[in-house]
């Protein structure tokens, strides 16, 4: 077993090492929302038709989460540089694939290859934070980390608007290629060698864990496209989502009972805080990808913005979080976890909630901004901590099958959001425009800013109270990181004992 030594070799150089790591993971991040822009082009481009083209997003998140606990857990056994690096190759010429597809099936081929490579690539920083940097530092690490996560899912649609207006679809797709060249060339330089651990790869498990999420996410992320009913013949969403928990169930009973080394080491849940920044990073993946579908349609439909133009409203938030990133970074290997945690997930929760209250149809832009404000302040504050927590006591040898769990909940989070946004604001389009039932409010509008007045109050209201439902989401993660217990550099001697108890 590697030991803690291995973070502080001095040949190691951390802060490059971490800078060319991110640039990575920026990129593979915006591809997961950089498409939502593009979709109405890409649609009209390649003559689809909607259910065909929303595959072309749900393809590459599929691609992304399922692979994720087996792509940590051989991040350690060949060695997290290597990994990454072959998943930065794949996912880059995937792209310049996507931008060159001239069909939509050859596209949603090349999303799952992109996917296939993020998955790659993300437990693989995650790791190599853990294992390159002393618990004492790792604080301002993952601010990085997480301010990167934070902004990237805000810069998506920004940069794809742009992109689109200017150059067409196909270049949210082939800027990849330079960053991807740039960050290769980076990582191959700055980031270490890391010691590899002998594992024996559960195939077993591996097996069950793919089944078994892929049917679960599948189940969620398609229920609304098939109203939560019939896919074909027999099969069902809800038989899907079922038989996806029962087979996630029976992988979990065998990595109990595997006498081997299991692809899960359940003994990582046995650290409190690991168990808990699980929970509450699933509750910041929903809310983060919940909240941007009401904002969007209500800037688009109801307020007449360009899709450009609705992204920019984020631009506050985006600033204010890249802005905070040091400043929590230094608070968080300073300041126990629960209190910046708590902190940002307060923030986050009263900011949904308070745009929920101001937005009406002729509501002014800056009563819009005040919140996503407050939100960008939740962002900076809620990342950092909750990602550091979660790996700070996780032993070397199983810093990449931790950071495979921590991001396959994100993951799932992110698609609960999207399942879970879609079902309420239909529930409210119905409620608030009952001479429009079932969401058929977007079919009345012809395009962008073409709903007709007469709906606007309806459609505001139902985008609003669709805005309660992260908020109160995001209450759950609240009660998570505030049992945080306190990190082993931040002690008293007196405080030990506790702390061991805590595991």
């Amino acid at each position: 077993m590697a030991t803690s030594q291995e973070q502080v070799k001095p040949e190691i150089r951390p802060w490059p090492a971490l800078w060319a790591l991110v640039l990575g993971f920026f990129m593979i991040l915006i591809d997961s929302t950089i498409v939502s822009v593009a979709t109405p082009a890409i649609l009209t481009d390649l003559k689809s038709d909607v259910g065909t083209v929303v595959w072309v997003t749900s393809a590459y998140l599929l691609a992304y989460a399922v692979p994720l606990l087996i792509t940590g857990r051989l991040g350690d056994k060949i060695g997290p540089k290597k990994l990454y690096l072959t998943g930065l190759i794949v996912f880059t010429l995937a792209s310049v694939w996507c931008g060159l597809t001239g069909t939509i099936e050859m596209l949603i081929i090349a999303r799952v290859f992109q996917g296939l490579g993020a998955s790659m690539m993300t437990p693989q920083t995650m790791a190599v934070i853990t294992r390159i940097f002393p618990p004492d530092q790792r604080g301002r690490a993952m601010s990085l980390w997480g301010a990167t996560a934070g902004v990237a899912v805000l810069v998506g649609p920004i940069l794809g608007g742009v992109l689109v207006d200017s150059l067409g679809w196909q270049w949210i797709f082939f800027i990849n290629a330079p960053i991807g060249v740039i960050g290769f060339v980076l990582a191959l330089r700055l980031v270490p060698d890391l010691p590899t651990h002998e594992h024996k790869f559960d195939l077993i498990g591996v097996a069950l864990s793919t089944i078994g999420l892929f049917c679960l996410v599948f189940g969620i992320q398609e229920g609304q496209k098939y109203d939560w009913g019939q896919i074909t013949g027999p099969l069902s969403v809800w038989s899907l989502i079922i038989a996806g928990l029962v087979v996630i169930g029976i992988f979990l009973v065998w990595q109990s009972r595997n006498k081997g080394e299991p692809l899960l080491p359940l003994a990582l849940f046995k650290d409190l805080n690991f168990s808990l920044a699980n929970v509450a990073i699933t509750t910041v993946g929903f809310a983060i990808t919940a909240m941007a579908f009401p904002l969007m349609l209500y800037a688009q439909e109801v307020r007449g913005l360009s899709p450009t133009r609705a992204a920019l409203l984020f631009v506050p938030m985006a600033v204010i979080s890249g802005a905070l990133a040091p400043f929590v970074g230094r608070l968080t290997d300073r300041t126990p976890p629960r209190f910046i945690a708590g902190f940002g997930l307060l923030c986050c929760s009263a900011s949904l909630f308070w745009l929920s209250q101001v937005i009406e149809p002729s509501v002014p832009i800056w009563k819009l901004l005040l919140p996503l404000s407050l939100l960008g302040v939740a962002n900076g504050f809620m990342w950092a901590p909750i990602g550091t927590t979660a790996t700070r006591n996780l032993p070397m040898h199983q810093a990449g099958a931790g950071a495979g769990v921590y991001n396959t909940t994100r993951q799932i989070g992110a698609v609960l959001g999207s399942a879970g946004i879609a079902v309420l604001m239909e529930s409210r389009l119905a409620a608030n425009l009952p001479a429009a039932p079932a969401g058929s409010a977007q079919s009345e509008a012809g395009g962008v800013g073409n709903l007709p007045v007469a709906l606007h109050q309806g459609f505001s209201d139902a985008m609003a109270q669709s805005m309660l439902l992260p908020a109160a989401v995001l209450v759950i993660g609240l009660i998570a990181v505030l049992m945080f217990a306190k990190p082993k550099h931040l002690q008293r001697p007196t405080d030990a004992p506790v702390a061991a108890e805590a595991g």
